[in-house]
């Protein structure tokens, strides 16, 4: 007997052979143990493949919805960029346009004003030969 240990082997010519058996079976167990811890640790590292391989899938699925937002904004940043120089340009358009409308008037004004003093003159050659012959 072992002292400390709580099962004793006996020598196999005692058993009549069970001690022989009993290793066996203990083997057996082993064995099966042995399996089963591989079969535990492969299936644990096949759900850890397939976790990962979810968490892969989630993150670039992720990065093509970030990459359709950021696509989008850029759309939008573009379009509302389009729409300040159409504004911008119909600003300047806008302001181009008064800006002749002003000169045509300016024109028209100074026009005006030397039509006005062309008459003045003509009226004042007038009064000014009149006054000539009724001097004469």
């Amino acid at each position: 007997m072992a002292a400390g240990s709580l099962e004793v082997k006996l020598p196999t010519i005692w058993t009549d052979g069970k001690a022989e058996v009993g290793r066996d079976r203990e083997e057996k167990r082993r064995e099966e143990k042995r399996r089963e811890e591989k079969r535990s640790g492969e299936e644990r590292r096949g759900e850890e493949r397939r976790e990962e391989k979810r968490r892969g899938e989630e993150r670039r699925g992720e990065e093509r919805r970030e990459k359709k937002r950021r696509e989008e904004k850029r759309r939008e940043e573009k379009r509302r960029g389009e729409e300040r120089r159409g504004e911008q340009r119909r600003g300047e358009e806008r302001r181009e346009e008064e800006r002749r409308g002003e000169e045509r008037e300016e024109k028209r004004r100074e026009e005006k004003r030397r039509e006005e003093k062309r008459r003045g003159e003509e009226r004042r050659g007038e009064e000014k030969r009149e006054d000539e012959k009724m001097r004469r």
